[in-house]
């Protein structure tokens, strides 16, 4: 693909960047996320599915993001799209092309998943050679049919776009490529293999078929095996040339590595740990910035599940405790996100980024200038983390199949605004101004919460004498959230903290029966204060850190407001006037260059 864009007017930087963005998001995306999805599983206590669920949404508006910033970028520099052979086609049927290509990589790994997975409990240990007999048997098949057709002439890669291949063609006489991808995708879905190790097969099967298309084409079409050598010619002139291209990415590794290394093995990355958490002063947003920008920097030569396994040990805790201090109860699934986003985002980072070294390799660009390109791209990425912290509806938690619609609607629309924000252009050209409203109208779309919180307050504090009435009457699998003080026993300091108690079934009994079984806390009346009478060893109130003695300061009870999507409408009206003052800003360019 690199090639490609730079074959239509993409620079060097700015083609191996895209590649860069696209890559570092694949790892984000669901259903293959890397290995350390399935660590994600055994630390938050859930399924796979439900890690998948929550991290669809903001990978795919990330990626609907990045090809919006692509197109903004040919808008800048005046490309226009190619013509293409054959009969042209409307809108309507570009998205529906579009769709179809995205439902067929879908289905591809859904058909690998579940339409091969029965050979793994079928064949059990045998299930490798298994899957490499009908790999083979495909493999004939798929070349015995692109046999039937002439092969493509091989142009010029230098050479600039006239006009859009014909995609019939290619499907036809090269769909066979496919299968080491199927192979890619079997070893990390169903043989739950190491992504290296998974690209390790994939990579033997795509030199198989280097080595072997021509002579079975040729077989298959006179009856004789020939192109041997044009096979062993093309499998060895790849392999040099992937061999040059690793040096570059070999030393930024080693030097990273080095760095790291003295960074784990002298338990430096412990005492920064502390150290973040005793220079954000209590503010958790303070905190996630410098949690993210550890991340980054431990995550320039540490593999994902590394860096992922370091920051999560080391940080999830404190940031799920600075955030009830402040009031925010932080869903442990948008902390585990939060780092696993970083620690990929470290792949694109200057000056290491060694997805950029890669790229730069091929697009034979700066490196370093790559990264920076690279990097301005996944911003849209970065802040992503930061709003699922405070707005946990982009992980679709507690939301419904029509809300998620809509949630998904309006995502999109904010993610697009931000990144055109970025980089300085939507209809046309934008001021400055206008760059900050696009940003603002992104961040009412994105947090309408935010500005309703600063209007009307979430909760109403109700006294601590009602916590028993209150359990009583909430509804089945509520929680009840309680702001506590008391004595650390670890710090033997005082904090505060606010705490989601879970209730469990309505019917199960009183409120004191319900907290005590589900939450693990017995609360008592002293001095006319409410302190915590009981920690249960081993269940959520103990698991927070909650001692004995600790007061009850009071109850949040959600309060009635109004709706806060209610402030997307002055957020519309002001988008409204920015494209309406860019629209007569680009009629009049055109009339002037007409």
């Amino acid at each position: 693909t690199i090639p490609l864009m730079k074959r239509v007017g993409f620079s060097a930087e700015k083609a191996g960047a895209v590649e860069v963005a696209s890559s570092t998001n694949g790892q984000l995306t669901p259903p293959v996320m890397g290995a350390a999805a399935f660590l994600m599983v055994e630390y938050v206590g859930i399924s796979y599915l439900e890690v998948v669920k929550h991290a669809f949404l903001p990978a795919i508006i990330s990626y609907i993001a990045l090809v919006y910033i692509v197109h903004l970028e040919a808008c800048k520099m005046g490309l226009e799209g190619l013509p293409r052979q054959g009969v042209k086609k409307s809108a309507a049927q570009k998205l529906m092309g579009f769709l179809l290509g995205v439902a067929v990589f879908c289905g591809l790994s859904l058909a690998v998943y579940y339409g091969l997975g029965w050979l793994k409990p079928l064949m059990g240990e045998y299930s490798m050679i298994g899957m490499m007999v009908l790999f083979f048997v495909t493999y004939l098949a798929m070349i015995k049919w692109a046999s039937t057709y002439p092969d493509l002439e091989v142009d010029d890669p230098n050479a600039a776009f006239v006009e859009l291949p014909n995609p019939g063609p290619v499907a036809k006489t090269g769909a066979y490529y496919i299968l080491p991808v199927v192979v890619l995708i079997w070893n990390l879905m169903i043989e739950r293999l190491s992504p290296g190790l998974s690209a390790f097969w994939a990579t033997l099967a795509i030199l198989f078929v280097m080595v072997t298309q021509h002579p079975l084409k040729s077989m298959f079409r006179s009856g004789v095996l020939t192109g041997w050598a044009q096979g062993w010619g093309q499998m060895i002139d790849g392999m040099v040339a992937g061999s040059r291209n690793m040096i570059g990415i070999a030393v930024a590794t080693g030097t990273a590595g080095i760095i790291v290394g003295t960074v784990s093995l002298t338990g430096a990355h412990q005492v920064i740990g502390e150290l973040i958490e005793v220079i954000s002063g209590g503010s958790l947003l303070m905190m996630l910035i410098y949690v993210a920008i550890f991340s980054l920097v431990l995550g320039m030569g540490l593999p994902t599940t590394a860096t992922y396994i370091v920051i999560v040990s080391l940080m999830a805790p404190v940031i799920i405790t600075v955030g009830a201090q402040s009031g925010l109860i932080v869903p442990l699934i948008a902390v585990h996100m939060f780092v696993f986003y970083f620690g990929i985002l470290a792949d694109d980072t200057p000056p290491v980024g060694l997805a950029a070294f890669a790229a730069a390799a091929i697009s034979k660009g700066d490196p370093i200038k790559t990264g920076v390109i690279g990097f301005s791209y996944d911003v849209r990425t970065a802040i992503l983390p930061f709003l699922f912290i405070f707005n946990t509806d982009l992980l679709l938690i507690d939301v419904g199949p029509a809300k998620a619609v809509f949630v998904f609607a309006i995502a999109v629309v904010a993610m697009l605004l931000f990144a055109a924000a970025t980089q300085s252009w939507w209809l046309t050209k934008s001021r400055m101004w206008e760059n900050a409203a696009l940003l603002l109208i992104a961040f009412t779309l994105f947090n309408p919460g935010f500005w309703l919180n600063k209007v009307e307050d979430p909760y109403v504090h109700t006294p601590g004498a009602q916590i028993l009435q209150l359990a009583t009457d909430a509804p089945d699998d509520a929680t009840l959230r309680v702001r506590m003080k008391g004595e650390n026993a670890n710090t033997f300091r005082e904090v505060e903290t606010t705490l989601a108690l879970p209730l469990g079934a309505k019917d199960f009994g009183d409120g004191a029966a319900r907290l005590e079984e589900f939450a693990g806390i017995a609360f008592a009346e002293s001095d006319g204060t409410w302190i915590v009478d009981n920690v249960v060893f081993g269940k959520f109130a103990q698991l927070k850190g909650v001692d004995f003695d600790w007061e009850v300061q009071y109850i949040e009870v959600p309060a009635d407001r109004m709706p806060k999507e209610l402030f997307y409408i002055p957020a519309l009206l002001l988008l409204a006037l920015v494209g309406f003052l860019q629209m007569g800003r680009a009629r009049k360019l055109e009339t002037q260059t007409a």
